[in-house]
């Protein structure tokens, strides 16, 4: 186990990466933050081609754990409780790099493949886009949904904090780009649409934004048992206690440093109605018609309690 003094430095390390990779976007015009792979805008700073081509030969690891999410979804609160979960079942440390498999240098596979197991990687990747070997190895995956109109919002507000991602003048330039899947990682109804057909294929578990809000207990739960961690109830309570939104927001600045306020803004369900008009509602309601009604995925959003007014 590393000594107080190796976390130090590693945290110390991380948070400098990251204020260098903000100093070098706030460079950038918005049109210089974005990079295309595939049909798909991703962020310049962060991803390249030549990563992407490298990601393709990743092998993966049947004890993996892969959390899937669009992004602000829930990402970093997943990762979070995951790390958190293994360092109580294995005494394995939480990482600081918890970036994700498509940010960073092509090198960094290499290190990856070093890394003792289980490893928690996590990823905003559509499922066409996913390495292979992930499907092919039958890995365990974790996919975290999110009602797409709280995604928006919550979305729009990162893109302008976050200096990574373009900025938007306002609500409606960016909701125009949100619905037309002109965001950085494209569509939310494509995203979500792809994962359903492997909805069925007995690896994946799929927890919602709100219910984990709702009741975080029993989602710990559920992760627990679909990776078979066995932890007692008392170790659950552990991981629930340093994973609330309140207790990862209090944290922020240490793991996150100055952005730590960028990534745990407010987490809230329903915050969609602070921004939305009744046209836009009404036409990402018509989206979600289009591409989500009556399909599995589409039913455990419970959209009809989440996204009406």
């Amino acid at each position: 186990m590393a000594t107080a003094e190796e976390k130090q430095t590693k945290r110390e390390k991380f948070l400098a990466e990251m204020k260098k990779v903000a100093e070098k976007a706030s460079k950038m015009t918005p049109e210089e933050l974005k990079c295309s792979y595939k049909g798909i805008l991703y962020p310049s700073v962060l991803c390249s081609k030549e990563t992407f081509q490298a990601m393709e030969k990743l092998e993966a690891r049947e004890d993996d754990v892969l959390i899937l999410t669009y992004p602000k979804c829930g990402t970093n609160w997943t990762i979070q409780i995951l790390h958190e979960m293994l360092f109580e079942m294995h005494n394995k440390e939480p990482t600081l790099d918890q970036a994700m498999l498509e940010f960073g240098n092509p090198e960094k596979f290499e290190y990856m493949s070093q890394q003792p197991s289980p490893r928690v990687i996590s990823s905003h990747l559509t499922c066409e886009n996913i390495p292979k070997s992930f499907f092919e190895k039958k890995t365990k995956m974790l996919l975290i949904l999110r009602n797409p109109k709280d995604t928006a919002v919550s979305f729009y507000h990162f893109s302008n904090k976050n200096p990574v991602l373009p900025t938007y003048e306002s609500w409606d330039l960016f909701f125009k780009d949100f619905i037309t899947g002109n965001v950085i990682y494209g569509s939310y109804f494509d995203y979500t649409l792809q994962w359903e057909k492997h909805i069925d294929d007995g690896t994946i578990l799929v927890l919602t934004f709100e219910d984990m809000k709702a009741d975080l207990t029993k989602a710990l739960r559920k992760i627990n048992d679909f990776y078979g961690l066995a932890l007692k109830d008392e170790q659950i309570k552990l991981v629930q206690e340093k994973t609330t939104f309140f207790s990862m927001k209090e944290k922020s600045s240490n793991t996150h440093g100055d952005l730590g306020n960028v990534f745990f803004r407010k987490g809230e369900v329903g915050d969609w109605k602070s921004l939305f008009t009744e046209d836009q509602s009404k036409e990402v309601d018509a989206h979600f018609e289009k591409y989500l009604a009556g399909t599995k995925l589409g039913n455990m959003i419970n959209y009809e309690k989440y996204c009406t007014f």
